[in-house]
């Protein structure tokens, strides 16, 4: 079998057979990946407790004819560990892999952009850089930024106005001015506006200290869920 190798974070695994995974990875260069993991789950491992979710590790693989195989794995940075120390950081990082998972629907397709916003985020949650929620809900909008769906704040998404933005519809992609809003917009002020635009930005200066406004948090599980097609249910669960 051919191999190949690349780094990658863990983004979820499930059980197969009495002693194996299938393990999800985002890598680097070759996007998502399902790879089989052997002999994983018994005490002595070759792999310990590097594939476990969170983790970053460079990584050997064997091409199959259905599922790779992973043959090496070897950990370059072990975010899981101070993360599950923390619930709000574990909850955050939860939030941030199922976004990515659903996000990246395509298997060996490469998407550099969102390997590196999800190492950064994952490792901002790690050293507690900021608000561990703050930090999942500004990954969210990121991605789905970097994916091709960023909202429009700065001018109205029908005439193109610069002012007396007061409202936001998700399915409209944007602000919108009270003339030609939408029933399903939803009225946001300067201030909540401000903050929305800085999770799209990560502009951490704005966001730092303050905690988020209800009605921010709602437009992020909304704009997720919209433009993903499904909910993202782990930031569903800390809304609740």
């Amino acid at each position: 079998m051919a191999l190949y190798r690349d780094e990658g974070v863990v983004l979820r695994s499930v059980k197969l057979g009495e002693a194996d995974r299938i393990v999800t990875v985002l890598t680097r260069e070759h996007g998502k990946v399902r790879a089989v993991a052997k002999g994983v789950r018994r005490v002595k491992s070759r792999f310990g407790g590097r594939l476990e979710p969170f983790m970053r590790v460079d990584l050997l693989i064997a091409e199959g004819r259905s599922l790779d195989v992973i043959s090496q794995a070897v950990s370059i940075g072990a975010y899981a560990a101070e993360i599950c120390l923390d619930f709000e950081a574990y909850s955050a990082a939860n939030v941030i892999v199922e976004t990515v998972d659903k996000l990246v629907s395509t298997e060996h397709e490469p998407s550099r952009g969102q390997y590196m916003l999800l190492i950064g985020a994952l490792n901002a949650l790690a050293r507690h850089a900021h608000d561990a929620l703050t930090i999942g809900e500004s990954y969210v909008m990121r991605a789905l930024s970097e994916a091709g769906w960023t909202p429009r704040m700065e001018s109205c998404v029908v005439c193109g106005r610069h002012d007396e933005l007061g409202f936001f519809s998700v399915r409209s992609g944007g602000m919108m001015c009270a003339a030609d809003r939408t029933p399903d917009a939803v009225r946001l002020d300067s201030g909540a506006r401000e903050q929305l635009a800085a999770l799209v930005d990560g502009a951490w200066s704005a966001l730092d200290g303050e905690g988020l406004r209800p009605e921010v948090s709602r437009i992020v599980e909304d704009w997720g869920e919209y433009y993903l097609e499904r909910p993202i249910r782990s930031l569903r669960l800390l809304h609740s």
